[in-house]
């Protein structure tokens, strides 16, 4: 029982970068949502474009799992070329949301800075281009290769989340977080 448990390592460590990735996804979502005084209707069909890309990440996560589990070169190497391209697609997701806000000021609170959102398209650009690299390495060099791109680039969008770093500075300012 055991060793079928310690057998099913792919998939427990696939879940952990999963909810890390979908929870970075929340938590930027989040940040940019509470910039927001209002929507409109091209802004809500973007949104349901992340969300709908977000809520794919499980699935080429669980075919990954599967493939590093039960499977042999060829089925790691169709796994990581899915990953890549649902990751890169939910990257791609959200390079319409900054554009359109820049246009439309109007959405956005006015205390937000004209350039915030602006500034955040290249992490989108970023993520594209390294799943399209670890896509091309992970079928012609090694998928191993690009399961770690993978989880860098989990930890890139972490590392660079306005959303996370915008918690942390709420709950490090708040009256509560001073020992009492």
């Amino acid at each position: 029982m055991a060793e079928e448990l310690l057998k099913e390592w792919p998939s427990y460590l696939a879940y952990a970068v999963a909810f890390v990735y979908v929870g970075v996804i929340w938590l930027n979502h989040h940040y940019m949502f509470a910039r927001l005084c209002k929507l409109d209707l091209p802004l809500n069909w973007i949104n349901l474009g992340i969300l709908g890309t977000a809520a794919l990440i499980p699935f080429p996560t669980g075919v990954l799992a599967g493939a590093f589990r039960d499977g042999n070169l060829a089925d790691q190497k169709a796994a990581v070329v899915l990953y890549a391209l649902i990751a890169g697609l939910m990257s791609a997701a959200w390079l319409p949301v900054f554009p359109h806000l820049h246009r439309h000021r109007k959405l956005v609170k006015p205390n937000v800075p004209r350039s915030m959102f602006a500034a955040q398209i290249m992490r989108p650009i970023i993520g594209i281009l390294l799943y399209v690299v670890a896509g091309l390495l992970g079928w012609f060099v090694q998928p191993v290769l690009a399961v770690s791109i993978f989880v860098f680039i989990v930890a890139y969008y972490a590392w660079t989340s306005q959303g996370i770093h915008a918690g942390y500075r709420a709950i490090a300012a708040s009256p509560r977080s001073s020992g009492s």
